[in-house]
């Protein structure tokens, strides 16, 4: 498997560095599809949780959105937010404490992700997801979630109505998109800044936003809602520098904790977190 995925990124770096010398805008184009497309769809597997799960399903720009909800009826709603190349069924170990306490739980597949449909997903579709899910089954009060859907609650929330007793647990976020953009060019080795201009102007060209306006720093002032954040000295995919930057003001609305050890995925899974995660809610 790690032979392949050299060989493939290796096909990918070679494919790019052509197209960059015919053609900037294509290479862009190509370059910002690919950054839009999950390497893996995530699990698609039913729901291993006790009890009954209900399947939920609600189409989103055309496309079919999957999910469950669990303890329909509870004192409160959560709304799981898994991360770019994941899936819900990566989060099944939190929905029996939350039921437990008494929660009423929702979780979907992203487009392009698990059993939802579509190939392609960015911010913007992730946010109006999250919206739709509010319109359909909220206004919901909790929310989790880990890494691109970090990112994607916090923009979802400078558009809903929220308030202070609204609580978002933000693992790993996808701070800077900026940050992600230059990771992936570092990876593709698309070192033509040429490239990376068109790139830009596709972002601003299809969102009305320029590139650096999608992050979590800008939202946090826009967002009254109490925020768990919680990060790891080790995270190779969302720099802790990034978060760091981010809660340089002190907002006064984060209670921000540092792990060691973790990485970007072995955090949420560790019971200690899940336990912090659980009691902040």
């Amino acid at each position: 498997m790690i032979k392949t995925n050299r060989l493939l990124i290796k096909y990918i770096r070679t494919k790019f560095l052509f197209l960059s010398k015919i053609s900037k805008k294509i290479a862009a184009r190509k370059a910002f599809k690919l950054f839009c497309t999950p390497f893996f769809k995530g699990s698609t597997q039913k729901s291993i949780v006790p009890g009954t799960a209900e399947p939920l399903q609600f189409e989103l720009d055309g496309l079919a959105v999957r999910g469950f909800r669990w303890n329909k009826g509870g004192k409160e709603q959560v709304l799981i937010l898994h991360g770019f190349s994941s899936s819900i069924s990566n989060f099944y170990h939190y929905v029996l404490p939350l039921i437990e306490n008494g929660f009423e739980v929702l979780a979907f597949d992203a487009p392009a992700h698990g059993a939802s449909e579509g190939k392609q997903i960015n911010a913007v579709v992730y946010a109006n997801m999250i919206k739709k899910v509010n319109q359909l089954y909220g206004p919901i009060q909790n929310y989790i979630s880990h890494s691109f859907g970090g990112l994607a609650i916090c923009l979802a929330l400078e558009d809903l109505p929220h308030h202070e007793t609204t609580k978002v647990v933000l693992i790993a976020p996808a701070t800077e998109t900026i940050t992600a953009v230059n990771g992936a060019f570092k990876l593709l080795r698309l070192n033509d800044p040429d490239v990376r201009k068109e790139f830009d102007k596709l972002i601003f060209k299809i969102s009305g936003k320029p590139t650096e306006w999608y992050s979590i720093k800008r939202a946090l002032k826009n967002i009254k809602a109490k925020v768990l954040w919680i990060h790891d000295k080790n995270d190779d995919i969302t720099p802790l520098k990034d978060a760091k930057n981010a809660l340089s003001d002190n907002p006064s609305n984060v209670k921000f904790i540092v792990t060691s050890g973790l990485g970007h995925r072995k955090i949420y899974w560790d019971p200690e977190i899940v336990r912090t995660v659980i009691s902040f809610l």
